[in-house]
């Protein structure tokens, strides 16, 4: 009756001592082709990063029941989750050398539910304002048929490194 699932991860403090010691997107760059690895919350949801560019990110997840809230379909925090990475990694990848950031705030709107039949979802995150010490970004979730599952904006603070 029981199910399980084993993950492992490497030093958390690879990655996290690698933002701001080069542009955010050169660090991002880095990450998608391996050279930095994943955060722990990669492993733990199966979350992946498969795109970057200037201001935009996508992070994709193939649902299963382990992501499943009581009522049988992918728990909220499973999406305010991706949807944070997809803001938050955004305004990563607009910063300058010697910058870091932290959210502030996410404020979700969840629109469709998600289950293991839903298949591969995408979190895609772009900025909308960068400034001195803020950042506004927004992240869309989607099916694979592009269908809008949830929105979200973040207001990240940016500091030195």
């Amino acid at each position: 009756m029981g199910r399980t699932r084993t993950f492992d991860w490497e030093d958390p403090n690879i990655l996290s001592a690698a933002v701001g010691q080069d542009s955010g997107l050169d660090t991002m760059r880095e990450w998608l082709a391996g050279r930095l690895p994943d955060p722990p919350i990669s492993a733990s949801l199966g979350l992946s990063l498969e795109e970057v560019e200037q201001g935009r990110v996508v992070f994709a997840l193939v649902p299963g029941e382990e992501h499943y809230n009581p009522i049988g379909s992918v728990h909220g925090g499973v999406y305010a989750t991706m949807l944070d990475s997809a803001a938050g990694c955004a305004v990563l990848s607009v910063l300058p050398k010697g910058m870091r950031y932290t959210s502030l705030d996410l404020n979700v709107k969840f629109l469709r539910a998600v289950t293991v039949d839903t298949g591969k979802i995408r979190a895609v995150g772009t900025v909308l304002k960068s400034g001195r010490r803020t950042a506004l970004a927004q992240a869309e979730l989607f099916d694979s048929s592009d269908r809008l599952l949830a929105h979200a904006t973040s207001s990240c603070m940016l500091f030195p490194a």
